[in-house]
C-alpha cells in the first residue's frame, strides 16, 4: 500500500513527494509523466522533506546537465576532446544542438569549420556523445570515411562501443 502524496510546484518544477510508511532510510527520485517524483520515509517531518526534496531536484538537474550540456558547454566539450584524441587542425568554429536531422547523429561543414549534433543524442551517455562529437571533429582533419578518418577515430577508446550504442538505437527506432 503506498503513503501518502501531495504534489506541489518547487522552483518550476512539478514535485510529487510520495511518503511511504515501508520505505525507511532511503530517498529517490525519477521523473513520470512529466512530473518529478520524490519518494521519502513516511516518517520524515516537513523540514526533512523539504530538504531532500530540493537535494533530488538537484541531483537529477545535475543529470540533465551532464547528459545533456547547452551550447557553450558542448562547445567545451568539443574543445577538450580535440586536445584528449585529436589534434589542432580539429578546432570547430561552432558547435551546436539541432532539431532537423532524423537520420544523422551529427554533421559538420569543414569550410565553415561548425559542427551541429542532433538533437536525439540529448540524454545519450556522455561517452556516446563523446563519440559522436569526435567523429564530426574528425571531418575538419579527413572530410571522407577513409581508413585515415577511421584511424582517427581510433584513438578514442569508446569508439566501438559507441558506435554499437547507436546502432541498436537506430535498430530499436526502426522497430
Amino acid at each position: 500500500m503506498r503513503g501518502r502524496e501531495q504534489t506541489r510546484e518547487i522552483d518550476g518544477v512539478t514535485v510529487l513527494v510520495r511518503r511511504s510508511s515501508r520505505r525507511r532510510k532511503t530517498v529517490s527520485a525519477f521523473r513520470e509523466g512529466g512530473r518529478t517524483v520524490v519518494a521519502i520515509p513516511g516518517r520524515f517531518s516537513r523540514a526533512e522533506e523539504e530538504a531532500w526534496v530540493r537535494r533530488m531536484l538537484e541531483r537529477l538537474a545535475a543529470g540533465d546537465r551532464r547528459r545533456s550540456p547547452d551550447a557553450e558547454a558542448l562547445t567545451a566539450r568539443a574543445r577538450d576532446l580535440v586536445e584528449r584524441y585529436l589534434d589542432p587542425r580539429a578546432h570547430p568554429a561552432s558547435v551546436a544542438w539541432v532539431g532537423n536531422q532524423g537520420s544523422r547523429w551529427g554533421s559538420c561543414s569543414p569550410d565553415s569549420a561548425s559542427i551541429r549534433i542532433s538533437e536525439r543524442v540529448r540524454g545519450m551517455p556522455g561517452w556516446v556523445l563523446d563519440y559522436v562529437l569526435l567523429h564530426e571533429l574528425a571531418h575538419l582533419i579527413e572530410p571522407g570515411h577513409d581508413e585515415k578518418f577511421w584511424a582517427l577515430l581510433e584513438r578514442y577508446p569508446l569508439t566501438e562501443r559507441a558506435r554499437g550504442f547507436l546502432l541498436g538505437v537506430t535498430h530499436a527506432e526502426d522497430g
